[in-house]
């Protein structure tokens, strides 16, 4: 073989593909779908689910919840978070070294952001007492009850080992038929999305 033939044959060699997970194209599905969602169908998302736990038995007799305090691209909790501040132990997530730790909310005020520019509770005093319900949101949920996260496993690892009612929330947009999961990956004992409630 001359030395042009070698060239060529170099150069058109046939590039490995590269394999993106099943995960990997849910969440880039999720994340498009959110962008066209705007600010008042934002809302009145929330309320809806809001509305839907708020009538839930199990809820009205919980005195420890944890909850998030929301991001831009998550369904919003501000003003549930502050509602229900007043008469429950309301919780929400700190991350800190990779590990998820619960601090309880006392004010909007006394929020800082922490490692992912997410706002935390102000407060080296971690919550070691039961936790009746955690609400929790998620990249995509499925009638099965599953639910994806961002990929940190920060919930899974939380909630692993505790005797906590999980209910995940999030848009319609969200909710999947099925979703592929991993041996990890914590199903949840309700999803609520506006127009779905899974038990």
């Amino acid at each position: 073989m001359n030395l042009f033939a070698q060239l060529f044959k170099k150069k058109t060699k046939k590039e490995p593909e590269v394999q993106v997970s099943e995960k990997t194209i849910i969440r880039k599905q999720v994340r498009r779908r959110k962008y066209q969602i705007d600010q008042e169908q934002s809302n009145e998302q929330s309320k809806k689910i809001f509305q839907k736990i708020e009538q839930m038995r199990e809820f009205q007799k919980a005195k420890s919840v944890l909850v998030y305090w929301s991001m831009t691209d998550e369904l919003p909790t501000h003003n549930f978070v502050i509602k229900w501040s007043a008469s429950k132990t309301i919780l929400l997530p700190v991350i800190k070294n990779e590990k998820m730790y619960i601090m309880p909310f006392s004010s909007k005020e006394k929020l800082v952001a922490g490692e992912y520019g997410v706002w935390e509770p102000d407060s080296q005093n971690e919550y070691v007492k039961s936790i009746e319900i955690a609400i929790i949101p998620g990249v995509a949920f499925d009638r099965d009850k599953n639910r994806m996260g961002r990929g940190k496993g920060y919930y899974d690892k939380y909630l692993e080992n505790n005797n906590i009612k999980k209910w995940g929330v999030g848009y319609d947009c969200q909710y999947y038929d099925k979703i592929p999961t991993d041996s990890n990956d914590i199903k949840m004992d309700k999803v609520f999305t506006a127009s779905f409630t899974i038990e």
